[in-house]
């Protein structure tokens, strides 16, 4: 799996909304700043995330972005499904609606198979946890093994 500079911003962005005390809103520029994103980029980002409802812009004097929902209730899945689509494609499609002839159609079970390892961890772990550096216990457990930490 490919983890995009989208997916990647959009979490340290929302990492750093988490760790605002009392939900304070906090201005793109100082999103972009304090985790060195391109603020246009960055724009878009946000603009995303609005649209998935996992954000909400305030205007005003102590305006900027906040999170629309608790972080703990805001998964790593549901960030990514915001900012890049599925978590498993296949030439743009989802994996059970790609077909094979039968010499290849085992191939879509590897992908669904890959989707559902891939869901094991992104679901469970929340944008406040990662504000807070406290994982799951399965997730830290994945990164105990020395072979989880080798470029294979």
């Amino acid at each position: 799996m490919r983890v995009s500079a989208k997916s990647d911003y959009a979490l340290r962005a929302l990492i750093e909304m988490a760790a605002r005390p009392d939900g304070r809103a906090i201005s793109a520029e100082e999103l972009g700043r304090l985790q060195e994103i391109p603020h246009g980029f960055l724009q878009a980002i946000l603009a995303d995330l609005r649209r998935a409802g996992v954000v909400i812009s305030q205007r005003g004097q102590s305006g900027g972005w906040r999170m629309a929902r608790p972080a703990s209730e805001v998964s790593v899945a549901d960030v990514i499904r915001a900012v890049d689509g599925p978590l498993v494609s296949v030439y743009g499609l989802r994996p059970e609606a790609v077909t094979y002839n039968e010499a290849a159609d085992v191939l879509q079970h590897v992908w669904i198979a890959a989707r559902h390892s891939l869901r094991d961890v992104f679901e469970q772990v929340s944008i406040q946890q990662l504000s807070d550096r406290k994982l799951p216990d399965a997730v830290t457990s994945r990164t105990a093994d020395e072979d989880a930490w080798q470029p294979h």
